[in-house]
């Protein structure tokens, strides 16, 4: 049956991802979308299979809502500090949306059914530091569903495969370049084959969360300029037939990638250990460009063994409109071609990546720091009342 039947014949969309081998997860979390009950209308009737969090999405959950005011007003005059403020309510929302994905988790034996939370922004250049605090949060919020995030940063890299070897899940993430993943499937393996050494090997999990609109922006904006200063009517052709594709493309390749990884024989002895791969997870998926089709980051990227984490905006235009079919790997020659392209028009893809994963960063690290003074106001306010 082809994807237009799938629709017409009333399947949702988003539960046809999940047949054609990918998961679908939620980038979002607050107290409202756990109580409400909307997350578990999305895992029982549209099959959601994880929730994905980072500091920008805490900050506008806590900062655009009078849910968390009466927690914070009683934690406050506990005598707790903002950043302890932020864990509480952070962790007690991880615990719930754990709780609420549990029966999943164990109905595919640890498959499917995670929440992520991401360690402090802060400590994305110093590993022994982000290795501290992945414990530490692994410990508190102790559900087996749960990963900690933590970004694939030069420093990051070395505290995945520790934290993997410890049988702590993780969520890598900020990943952008072919070179991120390919250090950072090294780390997993590395961490597998710390755990496999013990008897009885422990389970753990892990994804790989590759961004990809965030590419577009970047690369669309250079390809722009490029076509501006342009004086061949040829270069100007060549920077307009390639904007909206090098976040496809990007995505492409690494899958390729993926499946020469996990199909080598050092991964089949872990596997043999009962190990599962690290599924490549599509990322920053909402289209920044109006002018593309606004599910262009979940059509173009349906392929086996992955995981595509939502907005809830874009999960919903999916569900309406989406066309279910595989096209990860259609195009490939096209995509090598898209890269062979960029560089002989003098843009450079790894300089690129590497802001991007600066950027990244520094988002994060800005939004952290706007909700612990949002906090920390809310904490003096209260405190004076």
């Amino acid at each position: 049956m082809d994807s237009e039947s799938l629709i017409a014949g009333g399947t949702n969309p988003l539960q046809g991802l999940r047949k054609h081998g990918q998961s679908v997860w939620c980038d979002t979390i607050s107290r409202e979308f756990l109580g409400s009950g909307d997350l578990l209308r999305l895992i029982t009737e549209d099959g959601l299979g994880g929730v994905t969090s980072n500091p920008t999405i805490f900050e506008k959950a806590i900062n655009d809502s009078t849910n968390y005011d009466k927690e914070i007003r009683a934690l406050a005059r506990a005598g707790q500090g903002a950043k302890q403020i932020y864990e509480s309510l952070a962790i007690k929302d991880i615990q719930g949306a754990a709780t609420l994905l549990e029966d999943l988790f164990e109905s595919t034996e640890g498959a499917d059914g995670y929440v992520s939370l991401e360690v402090s922004p802060h400590l994305a250049n110093q590993t022994q530091e982000t290795i501290e605090e992945a414990r530490r949060l692994w410990q508190v919020v102790a559900r087996p569903n749960v990963m900690i995030k933590v970004p694939a940063t030069p420093a990051g890299i070395p505290a995945i495969s520790k934290l993997i070897g410890e049988g702590i899940n993780i969520n890598v993430t900020l990943m952008f370049s072919m070179e991120h993943y390919v250090q950072v499937a090294e780390a997993y393996l590395r961490g597998l084959e710390t755990l496999a050494e013990m008897d009885p090997p422990p389970p753990v999990a892990s994804v790989a969360s590759f961004f990809v609109s965030r590419v577009d922006t970047l690369v669309d904006r250079l390809l722009e300029e490029k076509e501006q200063l342009s004086k061949t009517r040829e270069t100007r052709e060549t920077c307009r037939s390639l904007l909206g594709r090098t976040a496809i493309a990007n995505a492409q390749l690494v899958y390729q990638e993926f499946k020469d990884v996990f199909s080598g024989n050092r991964f089949l002895l872990l596997k043999q250990k009962g190990y599962r791969v690290q599924r490549p997870l599509w990322a920053s998926t909402s289209v920044k460009n109006l002018q593309y089709r606004d599910v262009l980051y979940i059509e173009e990227l349906v392929g086996p063994d992955t995981v595509n984490t939502m907005p809830l905006t874009t999960l919903s235009a999916f569900r309406d409109h989406g066309i279910v079919k595989t096209r990860l790997e259609h195009g490939l020659e096209d995509a090598r071609q898209t890269f062979r392209l960029l560089k002989q028009l003098g843009i450079d893809m790894d300089a690129v990546t590497v802001k991007l994963q600066e950027d990244g960063v520094k988002l994060f690290v800005d939004s952290f720091d706007a909700l612990l003074a949002s906090i920390e106001t809310k904490k003096q306010v209260n405190l004076r009342t």
